[in-house]
């Protein structure tokens, strides 16, 4: 079940917030569980199996080293409960691809070496499994008490918004919520907005310029003009597939009273890499920074194990994407990009906005390239195409994939990326205060907002209603 179904909206979601707000307060958690777990069973109920033996592990841990805190033994329950993490997404995220590795190395094929079976990767693992990672890291640092209600926890590790692509929370930051959080009809109604201005950068956006960037990764030998269009049609189908994803999240998160980190704050307008990491995925660049990052010594150990750690903590950040070689390549990448601009001073002092911003995203881009690719052969073909060795013009075979609603819908889409910063402030405009004269104050909110949104709503689901099933991207991570 994905957001953007016919069977999510017209059908789960108001059973779920109906039977939610029917609930009583107190339990409420539970409902949000339930549904949850409903949620992810949707999908495949044994691997819900899986979603619930770890939250046992965590939640049994998280007490453990806290029953233990200020003895050696609580750093060594830590480690075993991180290590029990870290080995489940291990084995379903990471086996196949050691298996394939090593076969290859020897030239043959898992199957030719007695492996028949191909492990299912579950939806969300990586997320989950982060969130439970810092979790046992924040007991230990005393950042977070370890919550004796088991029902809050497990419902926290299953909220179904962000359950399947995040944002990667951190329970520190919904304890509180889980024991109290305001509703109200204009909470809830900004919620809903936000939800319907992510679903329609999904459907209307994503969705409609994603056959260009997949014929054009599908191409042996793309032309200049087809590497370039295919690549910036996926640098933006991801954005607005994964930022649309989130936007969305966080929108069903208000409409039951929770507040969600922002995950993305235009992350193309950035004048370096150092700044499109903050802008990007932020949830996982921050954890990157401060489970990782910081626990390898950060910027204390001197300049040179300062760029180290800027370069492993982006590989790994790669391999966490995925379990492939052009993942491990695309953390490099990024990895030494940081690293250099650490080193250079570019991530404090960047030249002027026309030549830093484009040069930025021209990184970006390159850098997608990769990550978009099946494998790396496929990324060398879209690079060679780039570098124009395959002809200049549009071939036949790729003009049904570049169609005039495609391209017209890949111009929108990059208007609203250059314009975002407007975008936002117009979406998102200051309320007008007025303050009466006994010191009560009164919003006066314009219904134009309201009325924009309701209208983005209906052209998103008629589209919907048009459209064949599309995923989105980071359900694959």
């Amino acid at each position: 079940m994905v957001f953007s179904s016919e069977i999510f909206l017209f059908m789960y979601l108001p059973c779920f917030l109906i039977a939610y707000y029917l609930t009583p307060s107190k339990f409420r958690s539970l409902t949000i569980l339930i549904g949850s777990y409903i949620f992810y069973a949707w999908w495949r109920v044994d691997f819900l199996g899986l979603l619930f033996a770890t939250t046992v592990w965590v939640y049994a841990f998280a007490i453990l080293i806290e029953n233990n805190l200020g003895k050696p033994l609580a750093k060594t329950l830590m480690i075993v409960g991180i290590t029990g993490c870290l080995m489940v997404l291990g084995i379903f995220k990471y086996l196949n691809f050691f298996v394939d590795s090593i076969a290859s190395v020897f030239g043959t094929t898992p199957a030719e070496m007695g492996f028949h079976w191909r492990l299912i990767l579950p939806i969300g693992i990586s997320f989950y499994i982060f969130q439970s990672v810092s979790y046992l890291i924040d007991v230990y640092r005393r950042d977070t008490p370890a919550t004796r209600s088991f029902v809050d926890l497990a419902a926290f590790k299953a909220l179904f918004p962000q359950l399947v692509a995040g944002p990667i929370l951190r329970f520190r930051d919904l304890a509180d919520q889980f024991k109290y959080r305001e509703h109200s009809l204009q909470k809830f109604a900004d919620g809903a907005a936000l939800f319907t201005i992510g679903l329609a950068k999904k459907v209307l956006i994503a969705d409609s310029i994603a056959p260009v960037a997949n014929a054009v990764f599908a191409d042996p030998s793309p032309t200049l003009i087809e590497a370039w269009t295919g690549s910036v049609a996926y640098m933006l189908q991801l954005y607005f597939d994964f930022s649309g994803y989130s936007n969305m999240a966080c929108g069903l998160g208000l409409m039951i009273g929770f507040h969600f980190v922002k995950n993305f704050d235009m992350p193309y307008t950035s004048r370096s890499i150092t700044e499109f990491w903050r802008r990007w995925h932020i949830s996982l660049s921050t954890w990157l920074r401060d489970y990782l990052y910081f626990s390898l010594g950060g910027s204390r150990l001197g300049p040179i194990r300062t760029y180290i750690n800027l370069f492993l903590v982006m590989l790994l950040g790669g391999l966490w994407h995925g379990a492939n070689w052009t993942f491990v390549v695309w953390g490099a990448w990024h990895g030494g990009l940081l690293a250099a601009e650490r080193a250079t001073g570019w991530d404090k002092v960047a030249p002027r906005h026309w030549i830093s911003l484009p040069l930025t995203l021209l990184l970006v881009l390159i850098g997608w390239v990769v990550f978009r690719a099946e494998n790396l052969s496929v990324a060398a073909n879209v690079y060679t195409g780039m570098l124009g060795f395959n002809g200049m013009d549009l071939t036949p075979a790729l003009e049904l994939a570049f169609s005039r609603e495609a391209l017209l819908m890949l111009s929108v889409a990059i208007l609203v990326a250059a314009f975002e910063p407007w975008l936002q402030s117009a979406f998102q405009p200051e309320e007008n205060v007025v303050i009466r004269p006994d010191g009560t104050m009164v919003v006066q909110a314009s219904v134009a907002l309201p009325l924009a949104v309701l209208l983005l709503g209906v052209i998103t689901v008629l589209k919907l209603a048009d459209s064949a099933y599309s995923p989105f991207l980071y359900f694959q991570f």
